[in-house]
């Protein structure tokens, strides 16, 4: 048996740090890689990880050695296929309607954002990463959940301690006891709002699936909820400043923009350049090969569209933000059965409303001090800060 090669060297933490040269070299030589440290093998060509995304009848999402389940305390629709995974996709899924996002959720988005940018100083120097990125992305995640009543400060502290918690490949258990005590909380607050949500029904996600005529277990109403904290504010959070700081490091980018406003543009070329989701686990569900090496059944691969993203025979240049590049289809919301439920409310909440909003309100805003924006994350990526000056 041919099986793709090994390597012992690549850790977690260089991978959290700054990964995209490890998978530049990857795409060039082990494009197939069994790494010792996630446990898992990485694929980091496009073509690899599309094919494996459209295909969960052989690449199943059920990975059994995830630390999702653990940090979920559930085993959630994102390890589920089939009928299993659309039902609890599909309880949520009127909440997402065309018809919401134009008439609630756009306009409620708008107001937020309106609010919270009225609040940020002018002519200092100031972090949007908690100033704004983060309670805007939380406040609104926790109006359209159905979860009014949590504060901006707990939807971002349960998003993040079950991000990280699902990201604890080296299974520290600090992480799940943050993870744990977000839980709890959710739970908590989730069985406060539950008496409201099927008393004065709207279209909230957890009115929706609690008043459908059907309803879903109320342990999968928990875990889907905890799905959409875990998600819905890191990555709207993550794209708007990675957007920020690709536009303000590129200024002529940012001024043909304005000019345009094809807004649209900079919101695909952020995610597709930092993909907020970098990598996703797939279990081999019979032995099979790519590009020649025996993948056993069992095995556990993982997409990496962090790489996807910026392989070399799909975007020229990829390592750089460029909203003029062709357009070319990225990975950032995955595909197959599992494409992001929330991908075209992103689409609408930055690239129609937030983007325009920001320059329309702050024209010259300038970001103070490039080189002292930290990025992390393996899992999940983004800037933990965005120094700016709103002018």
């Amino acid at each position: 048996m041919a099986l793709a090669p090994y390597d012992d060297t690549i850790t977690i933490s260089e991978l959290t740090e700054n990964p995209y040269p490890v998978y530049r070299k990857m795409r060039a030589e082990t494009p197939v890689l069994r790494v010792e440290s996630v446990g898992r093998t990485l694929l980091t060509r496009a073509e690899d990880a599309r094919a494996v995304k459209d295909n969960p009848d052989l690449f199943s999402s059920n990975d059994p050695n995830t630390p999702m389940e653990r940090a979920f305390h559930a085993h959630t629709l994102m390890r589920k296929d089939g009928a299993d995974h659309k039902a609890e996709r599909m309880a949520m899924t009127p909440t997402f309607s065309p018809k919401n996002l134009k008439g609630l959720w756009g306009p409620a988005y708008e107001k937020l954002a309106n609010e919270y940018l009225d609040r940020l100083p002018r002519d200092e120097v100031v972090d949007l990463f908690p100033a704004l990125a983060g309670p805007l992305s939380a406040r609104i995640l926790a109006v359209i959940l159905g979860i009014p009543g949590a504060s901006d400060d707990d939807m971002q502290f349960w998003s993040q301690a079950l991000i990280d918690g699902a990201g604890n490949f080296g299974w520290d258990p600090k992480l799940f006891e943050r993870s744990d005590l977000a839980h709890d909380q959710i739970v908590a607050e989730i069985n406060r709002q539950a008496p409201i949500a099927r008393g004065e029904p709207d279209q909230s996600a957890l009115s929706v699936m609690l008043n459908a005529e059907n309803p879903i277990d109320m342990s999968q109403v928990v875990a889907n909820i905890k799905i959409a904290i875990g998600g819905g504010i890191n990555e709207p959070r993550d794209a708007l400043l990675t957007i920020l700081y690709g536009l303000l490091t590129n200024p002529d980018q940012l001024e043909a923009l304005k000019e345009s406003g094809d807004w649209g543009l900079a919101f695909e070329e952020g995610v597709r350049w930092v993909a907020p989701i970098q990598v996703s686990s797939r279990l081999v569900m019979e032995d099979t090969q790519i590009r020649g090496f025996d993948i056993p059944k069992g095995d556990v691969v993982m997409t990496v569209q962090a790489s996807a993203n910026r392989d070399e025979t799909l975007f020229e240049n990829g390592e750089r933000f460029d909203v003029f590049r062709k357009r070319t289809p990225h990975q950032s919301f995955g595909s197959g059965p599992h494409h992001c439920l929330g991908t075209h409310l992103a689409r609408m909440m930055l690239g129609k409303i937030m983007l325009p909003l920001i320059f329309e309100r702050f024209p010259n805003m300038e970001l103070v001090t490039p080189q002292d924006v930290v990025w992390k994350g393996f899992g999940f990526r983004g800037p933990l800060n965005l120094p700016v000056r709103l002018n």
